[in-house]
This record gives structure tokens, sequence and C-alpha cells, in this order.
């Protein structure tokens, strides 16, 4: 990952349904110009989705998302098909797929519902038209179904792709410009300090992903970056000959950074910002307020969007679960997850602590917060409640304008 790339989280996700054996491999690498999904005309080919990032005209950086066949069948096809469902909550766009030879049926009506009550743009395309042109009946069906005139294509003779590739150009989501992780909050030439302690867990060489967007989004506003780490604050802020308009630190070192930086300059955290960005902070806020609910056997899930080597003192899996007992003098159980879902059922749990979600789309984070909200569990990030459990959240909230409220109102 380096500066100009962008990452997985910041790309439209582009998701492609559909049965089994009805081209949706085939369709993908159309649609790319390149190989990115295996074709095979043995049903089941595809048996996880498959995430590819790419720029791709006249869409711009987009995931695009292959999946396993609605349809599959078995005890491993029930659990292909699981996952297919899970890329649902991901999806910015969702390309339907069917076969100019079939019907649309059940499986497919089931997913177009469930795309509908989500909200998420949809498109059906009926693929293998150089082999039989649709009959009117399935045209009306599909029209029905979703509300729309579905896209006659081929992936063999390319016909329809451009028209398709425009069609999903129309479908991106239109970029709001006011939402920045921290651009909004400072103005040209101000002086923004970045505490990036050097992350064992990140590759070496590398700032891990928040860092890397903060930096550029300052950089974008015309705003001047420095960096340095928790040892250096003191002397980097004595070297500096202006105060600076607000210093963000990674989380893991709160304390410190608290101590070490006079009360006059604004301070807040890489995970605070990007809790607004892509999630929602007053939602954040409240679920660490909930902290003070736990009792002794109070379970609580720590959960990751991503896979990361875990070291010694891991910050979710060893420090917040020691953090939060220290805090709370209480013996609590915790359990972990990481990548694409939470576990079937929340409502086992009394919190839910969440990593920020760099490498989450904002339409996934969202759907985690819902889905906390609908099983009726508070829910924070790690940056959030680091702050709250060392007694800093309203310190670090100042910066944002409205959010110390969610502090004063009732849970």
């Amino acid at each position: 990952m380096t500066l100009n790339t962008t990452p997985r989280g910041e790309r439209t996700h582009i998701a492609l349904f559909g049965c089994r054996n009805v081209g949706k491999s085939s369709l993908i690498n159309a649609l790319t110009g390149q190989q990115v999904s295996i074709v095979s005309a043995i049903k089941g080919t595809t048996t996880d989705p498959v995430y590819k990032a790419m720029e791709l005209l006249p869409l711009g950086p987009i995931t695009i998302i292959d999946t396993p066949g609605l349809d599959d069948s078995g005890e491993l096809g029930s659990l292909r098909v699981e996952r297919t469902q899970a890329v649902i909550n991901r999806a910015d766009i969702a390309l339907l797929v069917v076969d100019a030879r079939n019907t649309f049926g059940q499986f497919e009506a089931q997913l177009v519902a469930q795309i509908k009550e989500r909200g998420i743009p949809l498109l059906i395309a009926i693929n293998k038209t150089d082999l039989v042109q649709p009959t009117a009946e399935i045209l009306a069906q599909v029209a029905e179904w979703s509300g729309s005139d579905p896209y006659l294509v081929s992936s063999t003779t390319m016909d329809g792709i451009e028209t398709l590739k425009l069609a999903l150009a129309e479908c991106v989501p239109e970029v709001n410009e006011q939402l920045r992780i921290v651009g909004d909050l400072i103005a040209p030439c101000d002086l923004v300090v970045l505490v990036t302690p050097i992350d064992k867990a990140a590759p070496k060489g590398r700032l891990i992903l928040p860092q890397q967007q903060t930096i550029r989004d300052i950089l974008e506003r015309g705003a001047i970056a420095v960096v340095t780490q928790d040892s250096e604050l003191r002397a980097t802020l004595a070297k500096l000959g202006t105060k600076p308009r607000l210093i963000i630190t990674d989380s893991q070192v709160f304390a410190k950074v608290s101590a070490d930086t006079p009360p006059d300059i604004p301070l807040t955290s890489f995970s605070i910002l990007f809790a607004r960005y892509k999630g929602d902070l007053e939602s954040l806020v409240r679920g660490a307020v909930s902290v003070e609910k736990l009792v002794d056997g109070s379970r609580v899930l720590i959960s990751e969007g991503c896979t990361h080597h875990r070291q010694s003192d891991d910050i979710g899996t060893v420090k917040i679960p020691r953090w939060i007992q220290q805090h709370t003098g209480k013996i609590l159980i915790f359990e972990h997850t990481c990548g694409m879902q939470y576990p079937q059922d929340l409502a086992t749990f009394d919190l839910i602590v969440h990593c920020g979600g760099c490498m989450l789309n904002q339409r996934e984070m969202l759907y985690r917060i819902e889905q906390a909200q609908r099983a009726g569990i508070p829910i924070v990030n790690y940056g959030v409640l680091i702050a709250y459990l060392q007694g800093i959240l309203p310190r670090c909230l100042e910066p944002i304008p409205g959010a110390m409220r969610y502090l004063n109102e009732p849970t």
C-alpha cells in the first residue's frame, strides 16, 4: 500500500451475484478486460468470494467481487451461499447475472428483495445472449422483479459490455466532499502533528493504513503534516516555530501523548476521526459509556474487520481486555472474531468493541453498527473506548463540532 494507492475501503464495491454457471466470472473478465476469475463449464467453480481491486474506466477505483452461486447445494454449498450473503453487506452496487436460457427463479427473487431492503443500487444483466435471445416473458419477469429493464450482454462476443459499464458508472455513489477524515477540521497551511508509533503488526517500512489516509487528507487540504513518534513528541513540539492546529495520535499511546500535549493544543486520534468518517460516532461514544454497565460474567465481543499477525501484546486480544477489566474491576468473558462476519447470535453479548474499520467500506461499517443496534447491544471502536477508559474522551471529542453532546445525552 502506498500513498498513491486507493485503499480497498475507499473503493466502490461492485458485487456480482447469480446462480451457478450463469457466467458471473466470465462477465467480470469481460468487464475488466482481465482474467480476474477462473472460468469453467463445471458448476460451482467459484467456491469463495473473490476480490479484485482495480481502476476501471469510466468508474474509477473499484473493488469487484465474484461470488459463489446462489443455488449451491450440500453442506459446503450452504457455507458458500452464506459467504455470498455476507458480501451484500459491503456492496455499493449489486449486479445480478441471469442466464438468457433460464427463468428468473426463487434464488434471484430472494436476493433482489434483500438488495432492495438495504437500498443498494441494483442492475440485472442477462448473459449468454450469443447463444439465445431471452423471451419477452423473461424480460418482463426480470423487469417486474428489479423495477428496471435488464441489460442484455454476452461475455463471449462482448455485446452490451460497454453499455453495462456505463450503467454501472451511473450507479457509483457520489462523493460527499464535506465528508473528510480531518480536512474539514483544519485550514490551508495549518500545522498538524501526527503521532505514529511504529506498529509491530504493520509490514516493515510502512505506516498503517489510517495514518497514510490521514496524511493524504491533510495534504489535499493544503495543510502541513509533521509526523513523529510518541517518544519524540515533546522534542517535536519544542522545535516547532508555531503551535499546531491539531495533534492526532495512535490510540495505543493516548495516555503518554495526552500528558505531553499542552492543554491549549487540540488532541484527537486516528480511530476517533475514522469513527466519524465512515461510521457513526454518536453510537460509538454512547457504546463507550456502556462499559460502566458491565458486571461479573458479562460477555464482550472484540471484532476486527481484517486479519493480521498478532503480536505478544496485541491491541485486540491482550491490551483492550486488560484495560477494560482494570477499569471495571469485573471478571469478564471475551470472545474475538476477525474478517467478514460477526457471530450469528449477537444477543449473547453485553458489549461489542470493534476495530477502527480501516479495511471496511462505509456501507459495511454502518451495517455492522446497525446489526449491533438491532440486537440491542452497545458498540464502540478501539480508539473511542481507549480514550474513555483513560479519562480523556471529552478532550479528544472537542476538536469535532457537536461531538461533546454525545457524552452528555442519556443512553
